[in-house]
């Protein structure tokens, strides 16, 4: 293996492309001429990737100047200021993506404190200073000025463009099925689904207050990494977009392809070649652990981008990580980066550690790798990986007891839960019908080996006599074990574990991507026969399901080789295809084709759990997602135009109580993950759905259900009686002892005569379909 060196650059590849013109070989035309195409070729995958972006926007709802409003703030108040910072402190001489990439990563984490200076101050709008600011600067300093262009550097080449913009047409393609899911036209359809609501709701919150608080249990604090909510509101007083646009369709895409573009630019980092950073980029989008049994399992197939669309925190804290992530091998090698370039990585870990918590305790384990591995080969100390722990400890805590107030969150500590979960789900087992112990255990050998064959590159690395040199693979092999032991060590509500794992799986595919690079420059097999065993793997994941049937859900598990029969059979085909490979072509070439074989094992499982079910919707009932009568739906349309007149005429400092959320059971004891009331009229509600509230996830342990029953009963019974035995005392208790000011009532779910009573006891403000708002009488004399 060739190694990159563990610099914060690395030479351009030479190779090029297969078949590309000699650097030699004269062109047409004059040098203007040649330098005009060849800009053209260069952007002409990025431009093509907007038209796409641009066309399925406006087909699923969005307006052409929403489109345009956002595509304005996102190039001048993020992408080009943070650029030019990033520039200033970093230096130049990268390629166009990497700049863009990681200046954008950086204008995210300014502006991110500057918009919580500026709601603190009561004027949002001020959060503009920050890129008004930076211009003013850059212009008006002759230091700066050279910023605001790009120094010479290495430019990626077409191919490796294309490749980018191929794998980012396909996360199009799913996310134009999530659009169909979430018809932003139709928004009713939908709010039942509490992740999003309760995102929305938040960023709400974030919108109007600061410091925020719950927003759907008035006055319960907010222990949460709330920071990629203060990007989304700045987003939308910046542009006066919707907060929904926003979520469900416009400002997840930057951070997604964003993401795709820094794990590629940091495999060619790694690996040292183009080929290594496209490996890389299409393993964090494509590979998952193999599924190798007829029928769903979910359980073992999570990636990196799963849960992009669901939770825009996950979303924006992978897109930082990636870059502090990017930005480590550099400052831990052997050319050190200098004080600007700390501070790069500072600023974006800061933001990072409000931003999604999961991913401090993996850089934690990736720098304590970098520290044993260096203590190990060269007796000393890594000062510089001790300098950026200590950094990742102080941000770990500010999490823990700032952001999460010292509680636990929901987070237990359960080995073998996420297993146990798997055993059950295969074998179609109830969870009140408890795991066998067995089972878990063959599940937990399962899971490992799904990942060993995923991640079967790696084994080039740790079968070397001499290991890659610099810290970027024991950083990257620390952060991924870190991934999958977080996963099998700790249970959390709604499968949450699981965001340890995603979190480092575009790690795992970096250092995977690293491992067949080194095994293909050793063996130099033939393009070929490269082609070949990709077709190979392929075959071998459709095959041996049908081969070995063996059905989810398997019921009976009468021994253990009804699991492990297509796990067997997987084993048994990789030998047999070394034994015939080694006596034809030698033992390295055979090595590398059975690695990149069993790699493309993994290839097919991320289209069988996402993207073809989400297709076959599409061919079934079309583009959009059938509609459902007012009556059923989780939010009825004229609950929507209350909620947005109350946005309207109402201040955000005003509390609101509702039953639009009530199940009809006992209310004291009912489950209430409804969170649309606060979501779309972005006020804070009496009692809305108090499911992921700190109070209740302290509650929580493995098996039980998420919501424990609402602890302050005197607050729930007070609700309750307004909406089903009105009287002027029960309105103005809630007024006076909750400060409530509006009542948003179901009608439908009221007492009888109930609307009658309150018009004795509050003001009807505005009425539409079965959906009330009355003021009560503090406002009503305003």
């Amino acid at each position: 293996m060739t190694a990159a060196p563990p610099v914060d650059d690395c030479p351009p590849d030479p190779s090029g492309p297969p078949g590309g013109p000699r650097p030699d070989a004269p062109a047409p035309g004059s040098a203007r001429d040649r330098e005009w195409r060849g800009a053209v070729a260069r952007w002409l995958p990025a431009g093509v990737t907007t038209a796409l972006i641009v066309l399925l926007l406006g087909f699923y709802d969005v307006s052409a100047a929403d489109t345009a409003a956002f595509a304005a703030y996102f190039t001048l108040g993020v992408t080009l200021p943070g650029t030019l910072v990033a520039r200033a402190l970093r230096g130049g001489g990268r390629t166009a993506a990497e700049e863009i990439a990681v200046g954008t990563a950086l204008g995210y984490a300014i502006e991110v404190p500057a918009y919580i200076a500026a709601r603190a101050a009561g004027q949002p709008l001020l959060v503009a200073l920050w890129p008004a600011g930076t211009y003013a600067l850059f212009l008006a300093v002759p230091r700066l000025r050279r910023h605001w262009r790009r120094a010479p550097g290495p430019r990626a080449p077409v191919w490796w463009s294309w490749c980018i913009a191929l794998l980012v047409t396909y996360l199009l393609v799913w996310s134009a099925t999530v659009f169909r899911l979430y018809d932003v036209a139709r928004p009713g359809i939908w709010a039942s689904d509490p992740d999003l609501m309760y995102h929305l709701a938040l960023i709400g919150e974030v919108k109007h207050h600061m410091p925020p608080t719950v927003p759907m249990v008035a006055g319960e604090p907010l222990h949460y990494h709330w920071f990629a909510y203060a990007h989304f509101a700045s987003a939308s007083w910046l542009t006066g977009i919707e907060p929904l646009i926003l979520e469900t369709r416009l400002a997840i895409l930057p951070l997604m392809i964003g993401l795709v573009v820094l794990v590629g630019v940091a495999g060619r980092r790694v690996t040292g070649s183009w080929a290594g950073g496209a490996l890389a980029a299409a393993g964090t989008v494509l590979v998952k652990p193999p599924n190798l049994y007829l029928g769903p399992n979910r359980m073992f197939a999570f990636g990196g981008l799963d849960t992009t669309w669901d939770s825009c925190t996950q979303a924006f804290g992978a897109f930082l990580f990636a870059a502090v992530v990017l930005l480590l091998p550099g400052l831990l090698g052997r050319e050190r980066g200098g004080a600007g370039r700390w501070l790069l990585w500072g600023v974006l870990m800061a933001v990072l550690s409000g931003a999604k918590a999961a991913y401090l305790p993996l850089l934690g384990g990736g720098l304590a790798a970098v520290i044993a591995v260096e203590l190990v080969r060269r007796r000393r100390v890594h000062v510089p990986a001790v300098a950026a722990l200590a950094t990742t400890g102080v941000c770990l805590l500010f999490t823990q007891f700032v952001m999460f107030g010292g509680r636990r969150m929901g987070m237990a500590v359960d080995p073998l839960y996420h297993t146990s979960l798997a055993w059950r789900a295969l074998t179609g087992r109830a969870p009140e019908a408890g795991a066998s112990p067995a089972g878990v255990l063959d599940m937990t050998v399962i899971y490992l080996l799904c990942w060993a064959v995923a991640l079967c590159g790696v084994s080039v690395l740790l079968t070397r006599a001499r290991p890659h040199p610099g810290p970027a693979l024991p950083l990257l092999l620390g952060i991924g074990a870190g991934g999958v032991g977080g996963t099998l060590l700790f249970a959390y509500p709604g499968l949450g574990q699981v965001y340890f794992v995603m979190g480092a799986h575009p790690c795992l595919m970096l250092a995977a991507a690293c491992g067949i690079v080194a095994a293909v420059r050793r063996a130099r097999p033939s393009p070929r026969a490269l082609a070949a065993a990709v077709a190979a793997g392929v075959t071998a994941a459709y095959a041996i399901p049908v081969l070995c049937d063996v059905r989810v859900p398997i019921s009976p598990v009468q021994d253990d080789d009804v699991l492990y029969r297509p796990y067997i059979a997987l084993v048994l085909v990789a030998a047999v295809a070394a034994a015939v490979l080694s006596a034809l072509a030698g033992r390295a070439r055979a090595g590398a084709l059975v690695i990149v074989m069993l790699s493309a094992v993994s290839l097919p499982t991320d289209l069988h759990t996402r993207l073809l079910p989400a297709l076959e919707k599409v061919v079934q009932e079309g583009p959009r997602r059938p509609d459902r009568p007012a009556g059923e739906q989780a939010m009825p349309p004229r609950a929507l135009a209350a909620l947005r007149w109350l946005r309207e005429n109402s201040r955000p400092e005003e509390p609101v109580a509702t039953n639009a959320n009530w199940d009809g059971g006992d209310p004291v004891t009912r489950e209430s993950t409804g969170f649309w009331t606060t979501a779309y009229a972005e006020r804070r509600v009496l009692l809305e759905g108090w499911a992921f509230t700190a109070g209740n996830m302290e509650h929580w342990r493995p098996g039980r259900p998420v919501s424990a029953p609402y602890w302050d009963r005197e607050r729930l019974l007070a609700n309750r009686r307004v909406f089903e035995d009105p009287s002027p005392s029960a309105v103005r208790h809630l007024a006076e002892r909750y400060g409530v000011r509006w009542l948003f009532v179901d009608e439908r779910r009221a007492g009888t005569g109930a609307g009658a009573r309150l018009a004795e006891a509050a003001v009807l403000r505005f009425r539409s379909g079965d959906f009330s708002l009355y003021s009560l009488p503090a406002a009503a004399g305003q």
